[in-house]
């Protein structure tokens, strides 16, 4: 007889009661009362299963040069320029663009460029807490750090090079027009969909990783999970840190996240319009997870430390590391409290930074933001500075993901 395919990876829910300790803030801010019993078990189905339509242009890369269905890297990068397809381009690839060419029905142009503007204002708190709230706090749970740790490059200027190149993809989403088909964000999220499904693809095949129990690498629970982290929690980090964020401002960001998360393939069921509806998903994905493994402290620590390591010129410069090391430290407690940081294997420091973040942040939202000037202002600054972050951590490279070998 025949065993039955599981329904869920073994980390699903594997440690109810600190998954519980850790959403229960969230789910207050979220308005849960009592956590969805579907919802839960629906989010443990989808740990194994796949973004299918990636799937195919993976599995189309990886044929044979003389096979007339492959798919080449210069072929995707030709297609992404010109926005499409051309008609004679192998099936794979022609589905591919079939699958995000035409505006999904709700989608609102306008509204998508006001998100841009909104999340460009965020400014520096934005990338606070896309460091430490969404990916350093994120690393407190098996999964998808497993992968991470497998696909290398994460220690010392290796971690500072994924962590630009998250930026570089954020930072291109909110440029403006960055979002039209052939735009610099529209581009780049489709490179970051392709070159997820050949990671998932090379992983799936053979012993190299653990789907009984880590689910499939990038499934469609860790996908929705990621994009709730560039959204919602991005907003309300930058609350907690005392960014006034208006209701307008959150729904333009919202609308914008909604199509990044349509084109990278994040299923259209878990694709939010509202923060409550989903930050109350985000309290689930908390729910379903299991205990911090190993590969999180070991992430979480290059990160932290290469803040300080990157940089690499005189004694001012290198001030400035150690510097910025310990504020992202006092920012953690204030993000993660003392239980992440010692999750983390991190330093437990006091908060110190907190206060003056929220200070500057309120004269910025509720001051300088008042005026179109202001606001413009605002949205230059964090231009400068993400570039700044750039230049550092590529150099003359141009700043983006990197191609996977076919």
């Amino acid at each position: 007889m025949l065993a039955e395919p599981p329904v869920a990876p073994r980390r699903f829910r594997s440690a109810p009661e600190r998954a519980a300790r850790i959403a229960r803030p969230l789910g207050l801010v979220a308005g849960v009362r009592d956590p969805d019993p579907a919802l839960l078990a629906e989010i443990g189905r989808r740990m194994l299963t796949r973004d299918e339509t990636g799937a195919a242009l993976a599995r189309a890369m990886g044929r044979d040069r003389d096979d007339p269905q492959q798919v080449t890297m210069r072929a995707l990068h030709t297609a992404l320029a010109a926005g499409a397809a051309p008609v004679d381009a192998p099936p794979a690839l022609r589905d591919f663009f079939a699958a995000v060419t035409a505006d999904p029905d709700w989608l609102d142009r306008d509204l998508l460029e006001r998100g841009a503007r909104a999340y460009r204002r965020l400014g520096r708190s934005r990338d606070d807490v896309l460091l430490g709230l969404s990916l350093i706090g994120g690393y407190r749970y098996g999964g998808p750090t497993e992968l991470l740790v497998r696909t290398g490059g994460l220690t010392g200027a290796g971690a500072m090079r994924r962590l630009g190149e998250t930026q570089a993809w954020a930072f291109a989403v909110s440029r403006p027009g960055g979002m039209e088909p052939g735009g610099e964000g529209w581009v780049a999220t489709l490179h970051v969909r392709a070159m997820h499904a050949l990671v998932a693809e090379r992983f799936e095949r053979g012993d190299r990783y653990d789907v009984d129990t880590h689910g499939l690498p990038i499934n469609q629970s860790d996908a929705a999970a990621t994009l709730g982290l560039f959204n919602s929690t991005a907003i309300l980090g930058c609350r907690l840190l005392g960014r006034h964020v208006p209701r307008a401002d959150g729904a333009a960001i919202m609308h914008l996240w909604r199509y990044v998360g349509w084109l990278i393939g994040v299923d259209d069921d878990w694709l939010f319009d509202t923060e409550r509806e989903q930050n109350a998903f985000n309290h689930h994905i908390v729910l379903a997870q299991g205990e911090v493994t190993p590969a999180g402290p070991q992430l979480a620590g290059a990160l932290v430390e290469g803040l300080r390591s990157e940089r690499t010129g005189g004694r001012v410069d290198r001030l400035r590391g150690a510097w910025e090391r310990r504020r992202l430290l006092s920012l953690l407690r204030v993000f993660l409290r003392a239980e992440g940081l010692r999750d983390l294997d991190l330093p437990v420091t006091a908060p110190w930074m907190w206060p003056s973040q929220v200070l500057r942040n309120l004269v910025e939202s509720l001051l300088v933001a008042r005026t179109a000037r202001g606001r413009r202002w605002l949205e230059r600054l964090s231009d400068r500075r993400v570039e700044a972050d750039l230049a550092r951590r590529f150099g003359r490279e141009k700043p983006g993901p990197r191609d996977l070998p076919a």
